[in-house]
């Protein structure tokens, strides 16, 4: 069964990065980047700013690179010339706002999900959780794409958009916590209808997973069955894991009794909505995993200790702590495992009863579940309200909160969104034991920003 659950294709040697052209292709773009605002535009009266020809210098280098590195990529080559027409464009435009519409029109990853394919990216861009500037960057990207999840997505998870991916090699913008490749993070003169594609590097995933739940379980004195061992102690069976866990979770953004748009696009909420979806997402995801561990998919069973580890490690204690709903998330999976005796911290010791805590977590997703199927019987605000009250008699909410004390306590005049702004920065603090925890984790965690797989190592927690 491991060879088969291991069994990626690696495509041979990394064409693009060991070919000449992309050490001049970062370099290039490494030259470019400083030299750009916000908006990806090159303002030539700034103090300091360069010469437009050695711009021009520099974004010419990145086009004869791009042109010499093309013909390793054939599948990619629409893209490549939309590539070179959409920065010859910036170039004559007087390095405006540049807009590579054409070209990610032109790239479309999903359409070949082919196991090691290699694809070469260059946009202007804002890296998300990374660099929030559009500055040019350049990626060598692999796509991951076993047969047994190719199987999975074409009989039972259908997802049509979803990418897997590995770094080859990045510039500075990836030098982050960024591992997504978006399009909608792409600098376009007008924003496509609809996109056809998204992009997740399980390689960095799977690095941080298991470089902090590591430091986790050593500080927490953690006991793990061997399977949950031999995970945080491989990074390619981590990185297995972490294709499935992502490609049930993205899906469930627009499957079950969605009350809203999943997404919430363009809606402003209160953080624990956008919390409570990012959690159902991942507990959907945890209960598939239990139903194929008992079908016969070992790939389950590590999807489940992925989530439990990540959630609980992971997710309260990284970020600041403004309207960090991915924290809260995690602050209220342990809150209602610890409330249900499934985890408990006894004697400075963390013990997990692995079969409740499956039962458990499935439960907390039936709670969300059924708030989501209420909702679309109720008002906004009283959909937020009953969201407000799941989170909150599991978390115990910051002492000042107006939403704490109820509707009485707002201006109940105002229309919903306006609400939203007596929503405190940190509505629901830290326990004691993440306050603790936090401290402990803060330098590795910090360690993890540009992890790649050939960096995921063990460091002192």
């Amino acid at each position: 069964m491991r060879e088969n659950l291991l069994s990626v294709a690696t495509g041979g040697a990394d064409g693009v990065v060991k070919h000449p052209s992309w050490a001049v292709l970062k370099a290039a773009v490494e030259a470019v980047r400083p030299w750009q605002e916000k908006d990806g535009s090159i303002d030539f009266s700034a103090e300091g700013a360069p010469a437009r020809g050695a711009v021009e210098a520099e974004v010419e280098r990145v086009i004869a690179a791009v042109e010499d590195l093309a013909p390793l990529l054939p599948h990619d080559a629409a893209y490549h010339v939309a590539l070179v027409a959409d920065l010859r464009r910036w170039v004559e435009s007087g390095f405006g706002v540049p807009d590579f519409l054409d070209s990610l029109l032109a790239f479309q990853p999903a359409a070949d999900r082919r196991d090691g394919l290699e694809h070469l990216v260059v946009f202007a861009m804002y890296t998300q959780n990374g660099n929030p500037n559009r500055n040019l960057e350049a990626v060598a990207l692999r796509v991951v794409w076993p047969e047994w999840l190719a199987e999975l997505e074409r009989t039972r998870y259908d997802n049509p958009m979803f990418v897997p991916i590995t770094f080859q090699d990045f510039t500075s913008g990836y030098d982050s916590n960024s591992a997504v490749l978006f399009p909608e993070t792409v600098a376009v003169r007008e924003v496509p209808e609809r996109f056809s594609w998204g992009g997740i590097f399980c390689d960095r995933e799977a690095a941080r997973f298991r470089r902090v739940t590591d430091a986790a379980v050593r500080t927490l004195g953690l006991e793990l069955p061997e399977d949950a061992a031999r995970l945080v102690d491989d990074q390619e069976l981590a990185q297995q894991t972490f294709v499935l866990w992502d490609m049930i979770h993205d899906r469930t953004h627009s499957h079950g009794d969605l009350p809203f748009d999943p997404f919430m696009i363009k809606q402003r909420a209160p953080f624990w909505m956008y919390g409570l979806e990012e959690l159902r997402c991942d507990l959907t995801a945890f209960k598939e995993a239990v139903k194929l561990e008992a079908e016969g998919y070992e790939q389950g069973r590590y999807v489940q200790y992925a989530i439990l580890f990540d959630r609980l490690f992971r997710f309260p204690v990284t970020g600041d702590r403004v309207r960090n709903y991915d924290g809260l998330g995690g602050q209220l999976l342990f809150a209602y495992l610890h409330k249900h005796d499934a985890v408990r911290w006894i004697d400075n010791t963390l013990h997990i009863d692995w079969s409740r805590a499956t039962e458990v977590t499935k439960a907390l997703c039936a709670e969300i579940e059924k708030l989501y199927r209420d909702g679309i019987d109720r008002p906004k605000l009283v959909h937020w309200f009953a969201a407000y009250s799941l989170v909150s008699s599991h978390l115990a909410p910051h002492p000042g909160s107006r939403w704490a004390k109820g509707p009485d306590a707002l201006d109940l005049t105002q229309p919903p969104r306006k609400l939203v702004d007596d929503v405190l920065p940190d509505e629901f603090p830290l326990s004691m034991f993440y306050e603790a925890l936090a401290k402990k984790l803060r330098d590795v965690i910090a360690s993890t920003k540009g992890i790649t797989a050939d960096s995921a190592v063990r460091v002192a927690a």
